[in-house]
């Protein structure tokens, strides 16, 4: 039963009944629920928009996020510096390392290209800093294939290096004798006269006049493959194998300091001077063959000779005399 209310009337002085129409308080009802409709939905509004209604967990997320896109800033400085590295040792590589080798510039069409297959950065889309950490990743993966491809080059340039390093050392590029040690240059490349038919011959190689038991030196690195007198004429000598086309031999030896199959190093002593097999007087008959071909020896003493001795011994070489052998 609901309650009935009174009000005071003044003038009558006696308590009279209040009565309320039915319409009238179905409107205030409605006016109410309207009113908190509206308050409701402002509110829900204000707390989606408004910073200062954010939970303790928003906060955290959104300080973590701000710290995220400054740290991705900070990457791509880096990856900036990065790329300037690497585009300096690619200016090194084709233009210093690869010209040096006789070796082709790497194009930017395989340095540059980018990464086959299908869309790898799908699975970073659809959020909000997607083209942020899409970027960073896409850029990331660039400077690891630019990385690769570098990597490779400079393996190759230094195996091409260990080669050249291999070639320089096999050239014989110092003289069998030293020039302490000799007496005189007997005889060099070219047409000689022969000492026992007094008829000119090709010469194949030079002779180097010195006292029995001077020491004679390897001149480039090598592997011995004779050490004996087999060959007609030479008497005790010894022939290396210094790869890359070159091989030199060393004869009239008066004894050995070397054998077959002993690998030995430029400036080695590999025997010692003597007048064995068809020979006039002691002295070391050398040669250097390239390719299966007899070469002037002359051209290959840049190891340990000056200038000016290299002028005075091709100015004696070049004479026409009588050879010792």
């Amino acid at each position: 039963m609901s309650k009935v209310k009174y009000y005071y009337d003044s003038e009558n002085l006696a308590y009279r009944k209040i009565n309320t129409r039915k319409r009238k308080k179905f409107g205030v009802f409605m006016l109410f629920l309207l009113a908190a409709a509206l308050f409701g939905l402002l509110s829900f509004i204000i707390l989606l928009n408004t910073p200062y209604f954010e939970t303790p967990k928003d906060r955290l997320q959104a300080r973590e996020i701000e710290n995220l896109k400054i740290n991705y800033a900070l990457l791509n400085k880096k990856m900036d510096q990065v790329n300037n590295v690497i585009a300096a040792i690619e200016d090194r590589d084709n233009n210093l390392y690869r010209v040096y080798f006789n070796k082709m510039a790497i194009p930017d069409s395989i340095r540059k290209v980018g990464l086959p297959g299908i869309n790898r950065y799908k699975l970073l889309e659809g959020y909000d800093n997607s083209q942020l950490v899409s970027n960073t990743t896409k850029r990331m993966d660039v400077i690891a294939k630019e990385l690769a491809v570098q990597s490779k080059s400079l393996d190759d340039i230094l195996k091409l290096a260990d080669a050249k390093s291999d070639f320089l050392a096999a050239i014989p590029a110092i003289q069998p004798v030293r020039n302490e040690n000799l007496k005189r240059m007997a005889s060099g490349f070219g047409y000689r006269t022969d000492p026992f038919t007094k008829v000119k011959k090709m010469h194949q190689g030079m002779d180097f006049t010195a006292k029995t038991g001077t020491p004679i030196y390897a001149t480039g690195d090598g592997v011995v493959t004779k050490a004996d007198n087999s060959a007609s004429g030479y008497g005790n000598h010894i022939v290396i194998r210094h790869g890359f086309g070159y091989e030199t031999l060393y004869a009239h030896l008066s004894k050995y300091k070397s054998r077959a199959g002993q690998r030995v190093k430029r400036g080695d002593i590999i025997g010692y001077v003597g007048s064995t097999g068809r020979s006039e007087a002691p002295h070391l008959h050398y040669e250097v063959h390239k390719d299966g071909k007899v070469v002037n020896p002359l051209n290959f003493y840049y190891g340990n000779i000056s200038a000016v001795e290299y002028v005075a011994i091709a100015h004696l070489a070049n004479q026409e005399n009588q050879s010792l052998d």
